[in-house]
């Protein structure tokens, strides 16, 4: 219908501009027109966000984080919405959203299409909650287990991190733009504000930057920048990343944020060395911008170029979103049940021995009399830490509810620890016992302390208060930061954690539990690899449940029941002892990232895994029984493998099939590689054929010439596997 010339009067600059773009415009053309109309006044209030610093402050310590959208670059006058912030990595944070299980548990699924339905849920979430960018996607490399922070994550594997990042950014951006973080080398939370990360350009291209690589060429919106410094330069001025790997080499197109309040240290610097916005409050730029202009240390054509960036990336992403506004979609009904359906995705069967000729799960209802359940993280809400990636969920089920549910409450005994003779009371006459153990947010997540404010680097970034009423704000937020509350007003601190194995009460209780029932199955809750050397052979079966979301506790009791086949699979390798992690200090400020962690270190060192990379069990059994090479492009480096997989079994299930290469020769011979990954359902005693996609520059180097990481060439063994080592994989070769 055409609209009249009264309706397109009533429309703002920006309004058309959209319009213009839905039929065909060019939106770098439209955008550089709107920017045109900005007063020299509203072209720099693009370049940070809306609220006055201080105000901004006390809303953390008072409301808390994120209470409302963090707003950068809105213009009333032209109609520009600007930048409106809403995290984070398991949910919408703004309101009451779905608690969905960690980015970590989610990418135990191996399953890209499951996540990108969460990130339609999320993107919808943000949308009603007045938010139209989203800084959820979280794909740092967890060098090392102890990060606080790995629940935000998914993988230590480059090609996890990558297609999963950006299935979520898919999902999402139908309703708000994504952005991908941190931007880079950032998986040390202790020292974040501190540490500088050395890491020479060729591990950097071949191990810490393909992720993003991934995601930024998927069509992600933005990039934020990391805290920590990068091989001497700090991430949210760190023109090499910023411009030469962004810009120039991946000719990325869309938005660079700074993380909030030190994520910058020079606001000029940042401004010519690549960084758009800084967020989320009118801070240094606010404050130093201006005379920088007057003394020539910056120019227009600096601060024009990023604003153009934010106009058309605003542009080009409303003429693209879904029409329809979103409708009572925080935890609805569809949103809540995706969770479940996730969890019951997400848990990974470690062991299932059998006992007196049986394994021991799973239990079934109508064959159950008694269970006793055991530890304190039972019946607790743990949906992990209480930093940025919080979401308050209107409400949580517990493992001790969602069993209760299962099975009646009638049929659960429960007790979070006790003397010798109340466990054994408990646990002797049940018919299996459920130990629930792990870790919380005070022992893991986010990381700010009130110990910033005795860092004079840091209170130095800071703007003096401009009135009376400032000051006392002021006071009242340096106050609450230096009584040791966290600044996102949670009142827990998160960081690193400096023991990878369980506390000792819940070894005590799992020795305890495992002495008078045989039966005993522990559920492990945490996103980081655990060590278990000192009680993992005392028990018969193990779940790792992960921070399991809203739902966590329907999840794990759909596993143990057997309602839900479990098909969880590890996303990274669980050591068989702490000799086999790389060295880390989480308070040092100064450290080196090699390219030996995980798998490829314990392969290095010629150990073995407790748990390997991509193992997982299942109430049904498996075979993958062939694997062909249908193509290779030797240039791009990239392949497609067709793989037959039987369910030998009498349950239907979802098979996570995995492709490792290893070349045949060279320094790196035998080194096996995650190169590609594919979920598939498939019925009870029935098989399918899938097409899985390889990625080749997984094995290959970096060439400082073409600035590219360069395919391998010569033989590569494949395998297609259930599990990094699988003995029973099917192989085949291929010659690039």
């Amino acid at each position: 219908m055409m609209q009249t010339k009264d309706e397109t009067a009533r429309k703002t600059p920006f309004e058309l501009a959209v319009e213009r773009i839905k039929d065909g415009a060019d939106s770098e053309h439209e955008a550089k027109k709107l920017y045109a109309q900005l007063t020299e006044e509203e072209s720099l209030d693009l370049l940070d966000g809306d609220t006055p610093f201080w105000p901004g402050m006390l809303s953390f310590i008072k409301d808390g984080y994120n209470y409302r959208p963090y707003v950068h670059g809105q213009n009333d006058r032209l109609g520009i919405p600007g930048i409106r912030f809403i995290d984070g990595p398991r949910g919408c944070v703004r309101g009451e959203g779905t608690a969905f299980p960690v980015s970590m548990a989610r990418g135990a699924t191996w399953d890209v299409a499951l996540e990108e339905r969460v990130g339609v849920a999320i993107g919808e979430e943000v949308r009603e909650e007045g938010g139209n960018f989203y800084g959820g996607v979280c794909i740092n490399l967890p060098r090392h287990p102890a990060w606080g922070r790995a629940q935000e994550t998914y993988s230590d594997q480059p090609i996890i991190l990558g297609r999963m990042g950006a299935a979520l950014a898919k999902g999402v951006q139908h309703n708000a733009m994504a952005c991908m973080k941190h931007f880079a080398c950032n998986s040390m939370e202790n020292a974040r504000f501190s540490v500088d990360v050395s890491v020479d350009e060729a591990t950097f291209n071949e191990v810490y930057l393909p992720h993003f690589k991934y995601v930024a060429q998927h069509g992600i919106y933005a990039v934020m920048s990391s805290y920590n410094s990068i091989n001497g330069e700090w991430g949210g001025q760190n023109r090499y990343n910023l411009i030469q790997v962004l810009r120039d080499e991946w000719n990325f197109k869309g938005l660079t944020v700074s993380d909030f309040i030190w994520g910058l240290r020079d606001p000029i610097a940042s401004i010519t060395h690549g960084l758009d916005i800084e967020e989320p409050f009118s801070q240094q730029r606010h404050e130093k911008v201006q005379q920088a202009l007057r003394e020539g240390r910056l120019s227009w054509g600096d601060i024009r170029r990023s604003g153009v960036r934010i106009l058309e990336n605003q542009l080009r992403f409303y003429a693209q979103r879904w029409s329809d506004e979103p409708k009572n979609t925080l935890a609805s009904d569809p949103h809540t049940q995706l969770a479940r359906e996730v969890e019951d995705r997400a848990v990974v069967l470690l062991k299932n021995d059998q006992v007196e000729g049986e394994t021991v799960l799973p239990l079934l209802p109508q064959k159950t009399r008694k269970i006793a359940v055991f530890g304190r993280l039972a019946d607790i809400a743990n949906t992990g830490d209480h930093g940025s990636s919080d979401v308050h969920a209107p409400y949580v089920v517990t493992v001790l509810q969602g069993l209760q549910d299962a099975y009646g409450k009638e049929k659960i005994d429960y007790l979070s620890g006790g003397s010798d003779e109340d466990v054994a009371a408990c646990a002797a006459g049940a018919d299996a016992a459920v130990v629930v153990v792990g870790y919380t947010a005070a022992d893991e997540g986010e990381f700010v302390d009130g110990s910033i404010a005795d860092r004079d680097d840091l209170l130095a970034l800071y703007p003096e208060p401009h009135d009376e009423n400032e000051e006392k704000i002021r006071d009242e937020v340096l106050k609450a930061m230096g009584s040791g509350a966290s600044v996102v007003g949670t009142g827990t601190t998160g960081g690193d954690r400096r023991d990878l194995h369980l506390h000792k009460d819940d070894v005590n209780l799992i020795a305890q539990v495992s002495r008078y029932n045989p039966r005993t199955v522990v559920v492990v809750v945490s996103a980081g690899a655990v060590l278990m050397e000192d009680w993992v052979d005392q028990i018969p079966c193990l779940l790792l449940g992960w921070y399991s979301g809203m739902e966590g506790g329907h999840g794990i009791a759909d596993i143990i029941t057997g309602k839900a086949n479990p098909s969880g699979h590890l996303p990274y390798p669980i050591p068989a002892s702490e000799d086999d992690l790389p060295d880390l200090n989480i308070d040092a400020t100064e450290i080196t990232y090699d390219r030996y962690y995980g798998q490829r270190l314990i392969q290095h060192k010629g150990s073995k895994a407790l748990f390997p990379l991509g193992y997982g069990l299942s109430y049904t059994t498996w075979q993958v029984a062939r694997i062909t090479s249908r193509s290779a492009d030797t240039v791009a480096g990239t392949g497609c493998v067709e793989v037959e997989v039987e369910n030998t079994g009498d349950r239907d299930g979802w098979c996570v099939v995995q492709i490792y290469g290893s070349q045949t020769e060279g320094d790196r011979a035998d080194e096996r590689e995650l190169l590609g990954f594919s979920t598939v359902q498939v019925p009870a005693h029935a098989g399918k054929t899938i097409l899985v996609d390889t990625d080749y520059t997984a094995l290959g180097r970096w060439n400082a010439h073409t600035r590219k990481v360069d395919a391998p060439h010569g033989l590569i063994r494949l395998e297609a596997s259930l599990y990094w080592g699988d003995p029973d994989s099917a192989n085949a070769e291929v010659t690039l």
